[in-house]
């Protein structure tokens, strides 16, 4: 075990420095609490922004755009490489510091809010003001030169950039100086009131640009041109013709547009919660929460998919990035995942799914949820509970499909030089308190605000109890600062997402599209329902989860209403899928960054990674379908909560044995398919359709049983033989076979390959 450079106790050790020799698939990379641990839950990994690299030079001359030149795995690259979001400058100098500050007084502001309330209408301008003009300085314009990276220049702002800064700072600056006239003018502006709403206008898009690429823009732009084009398109899509006065008095002069409920949401909601982020990680949190996961499960076949399932879940109370939790977690659990035997695509599917739950662990979800609570005028406090058992279901689902093929892949059991979970729990599980105090405070009827400031306060108070991870105040201002730049990237993307809403609102456009879906769909429920999920993930494909979610609210809520889906259901049902879609093929970001660090092939893996992940894409047709069904969102009694919970836990082990094809040992086709078809007629929970479906699952089982029974003898000689546990350190690099062949024959135990683990599922089917 090495010291951390951040004096954050141990880290894991790297390949090499034992006399291992790094494998060829992947370079673990040193992970500390600041920096690999953290990705913030509303937007990802921005405080690479104000964080400097400390060999920028080996970075630039890295042959590899994921490995610097000593072969260490760049978390950052791999992040920007397959997240939705454009990476942000490595800032040095002047500059690093210019930009802190400008960070540090976002977020006292955003604290200040919280108990000194102020006009709505004047908080956004200036929330927007100071937001936008600092993305144009952390997010490039344009991608670096070859020639700048090979002279190794300094990533900073050039001075176009600095003019934009300003340039983005005017129009809200004018607002905020007569922000009670302005917003009064909606009907009739003046000039110049046109000439700073268009400004306002072009900065959101070009911020938009710079953070999430020019798919958001292009939407927005479309949606204007619908706006003004209507007349000319055909009926019923066609609407009437809205002037760019028009237009502008109602997406920048009002409550709608740049100015609605996204937004609101980004500069209330998110940048506390990622202020808390920020400070929950600088505590030490972060990193026991990874070594807990290492130490929880011993010995056993599954310990190393169980390891990084809990890591995914644990790491998911502040990460809300797909992409970004499934690089940390695979930066230092892919070698143990190697060591115990998986192959490559299933190695990295493991990884991606686990790394997308993050997005939906309470009890900080992603910013879609937050939305929910504010567009459904609801607590967020309900809204993690309505996300509580679906949840539990998804990582249900991901634990079952690792349990089989723990014997599928004969996978090794490896131990790991950890402390006791319990002397861990007992020395720094106070890390959950602040955790706890979130939903406690709420509970007993505090805003989320003020819930989250002063749980914020107690992760502060906290550090105290381990000198190591004391808040210095140089941590306690790189902590605001960080904050304050992990909101960045979803501050213009939902000013442009409320344009979106505000054109559609405007126009009438998200009624005409919802009554098309209902009546494509004949007025049926699950066709609705089916055609909305399907639209969803398509839509998902090309813009991030939050704006996914807004859009399609405003599309696909009325329409899941219209048949009689209760509102709080269709929030959550199109909250799943906005999130599934960055699993969902063709695209894929998570897995398609496992399969980068695994070193497998990134279709396969994305297929595996699908099958994970199935559960969660059936599951939220339970509570839209029937009635009782909305009991897996905690609602009815405590009978109706129960039967939604058993019925919903017997689909999600049926999906998992259809799919993975193990009950007590390998399932034929026939088993397979009588359960996997059986568990599909228990979505709709309605007595006929659950005898059904039960009575496929139970004849499925019984064929099992009963051919086991028979072949008893047969069947037994596939099981997997006991293997002797491989001692490995938690976060450490799997020794390659060489450094094997040089260990004491009685001790080692060589790592399966992925073409005999292959052979022996193909066995253990025949």
């Amino acid at each position: 075990m090495t010291e951390r450079p951040d004096g954050k106790g141990a880290a894991p050790a790297r390949a090499g420095e034992h006399g291992e020799t790094p494998p060829e698939e992947v370079q673990s990379t040193e992970v500390t609490s600041t920096e690999a641990h953290h990705k913030d839950k509303h937007a990802h990994g921005a405080h690479r922004a104000t964080s400097s690299r400390n060999a920028d030079e080996k970075y630039n001359a890295s042959p590899d755009p994921f490995k610097d030149t000593d072969g260490k795995l760049d978390e950052e690259a791999l992040i920007a490489e397959f997240e939705a979001e454009k990476p942000a400058r490595h800032l040095t100098g002047t500059p690093a510091l210019i930009i802190k500050v400008i960070g540090v007084a976002l977020s006292v502001f955003g604290l200040y809010w919280v108990f000194n309330p102020m006009a709505t209408q004047f908080y956004l301008p200036a929330f927007l003001m100071i937001g936008l003009s600092m993305t144009f300085l952390v997010y490039r314009g344009w991608g670096r030169s070859d020639k700048d990276k090979e002279k190794g220049k300094a990533d900073n702002p050039h001075i176009l950039d600095w003019a934009l800064a300003v340039v983005a700072a005017v129009p809200f600056l004018y607002i905020i100086m007569d922000w009670d006239g302005f917003f009064r003018r909606a009907i009739v502006p003046t000039y110049l009131d046109l000439i700073m709403g268009t400004i306002a206008i072009l900065v959101v898009l070009e911020a938009a640009r710079r953070t999430v690429g020019i798919l958001v823009p292009l939407v927005v732009i479309g949606f204007f041109a619908y706006a003004y084009f209507g007349p000319y398109i055909p009926a019923p899509f066609g609407t009437s013709s809205f002037g760019w006065i028009r237009l502008v008095g109602h997406n920048v002069m009002g409550t709608q547009g740049i100015f609605g409920v996204p937004t609101d949401v980004a500069a209330t909601y998110i940048i506390l919660f990622t202020i808390y982020g920020a400070v929950l990680t600088a505590s030490g949190a972060t990193k026991f929460f990874i070594d807990l996961s290492f130490s929880a499960f011993g010995q056993s076949k599954s310990g190393p998919g169980r390891t990084v399932t809990l890591a995914g879940f644990l790491l998911g109370t502040v990460s809300g990035s797909g992409v970004a939790t499934t690089v940390t977690l695979g930066g230092i659990s892919w070698p143990l995942l190697k060591k115990a035997g998986y192959p490559k695509e299933n190695g990295g599917g493991v990884l991606a799914a686990a790394g997308i739950g993050a997005i939906m662990s309470p009890p900080t979800l992603g910013a879609a949820a937050f939305i929910i609570a504010a567009l459904l005028n609801v607590s967020y406090l309900e809204v993690l509970i309505w996300a509580t058992i679906p949840t539990l279901l998804y990582y249900l689902g991901i634990i079952l499909a690792i349990e089989m093929d723990a014997r599928r892949f004969k996978t090794k059991p490896v131990q790991m030089q950890t402390q006791h979970p319990g002397k861990l729990l007992l020395r720094f599980g106070y890390h959950f308190s602040s955790l706890i105090a979130i939903v406690v405070f709420m509970a007993t009827g505090m805003t989320p605000f003020r819930a989250v400031v002063y749980a914020t306060v107690l992760a502060f108070l906290l550090s105290f109890l381990d000198k190591q991870s004391w808040m210095s105040p140089k941590k306690i201002w790189d902590a605001l600062a960080t904050g304050a730049t992990g909101a960045l990237s979803v501050i213009p993307v939902m000013a442009a997402s409320g344009i979106i809403v505000g054109v559609m609102t405007l126009t009438g456009l998200g009624l005409k599209l919802a009554n098309i879906i209902v009546d494509f769909a004949g007025g049926s429920l699950f066709l609705t329902a089916l055609y909305s999920a399907i639209s969803v993930i398509l839509l998902g494909l090309a813009v991030p989860v939050t704006a996914s979610f807004i859009i399609s609210w405003v599309i696909i809520g009325p329409a899941l209403q219209d048949v009689g889906v209760p509102g709080y259901a269709a929030a959550m049902f199109i909250f799943y899928y906005s999130v599934l879609s960055e699993v969902s093929p063709p695209t894929a970001l998570s897995p398609f960054a496992a399969s980068a660090i695994t070193g497998g092939k990134p279709i396969p893996t994305m297929w595996l990674t699908w099958r994970y992940t199935l559960s969660a894409f059936l599951v939220p047709f339970i509570f839209v379908l029937s009635g009782p069904g909305v009991g897996l969102l905690m609602q009815g009694g405590v009978g109706t909560v129960l039967l939604a919970l058993v019925v919903s836990a017997i689909t999600v082990a049926s999906l998992a044995v259809a799919f993975g094809g193990w009950i007590a040992g390998p399932a034929n086709w026939l088993e397979r398919t009588l359960i996997g078809l059986g568990s599909l007629p228990l979505l709709v929970m309605e007595p006929m359709y659950m005898m059904i479906g039960g009575s496929m699952v139970a004849l499925g089982l019984a064929l099992h049983f009963i051919r086991r029974k028979r072949h008893s003898s047969k069947d037994d000689s596939l099981q997997p033989a006991a293997d002797t546990p491989e001692t490995v350190t938690a976060g450490s690099e799997a020794p390659t076979a060489g450094t094997q062949k040089a260990e004491s024959p009685t001790t080692a135990t060589s790592v399966r390959s992925e073409t005999s683990a292959r052979k022996d599922t193909g066995s253990e089917h025949s």
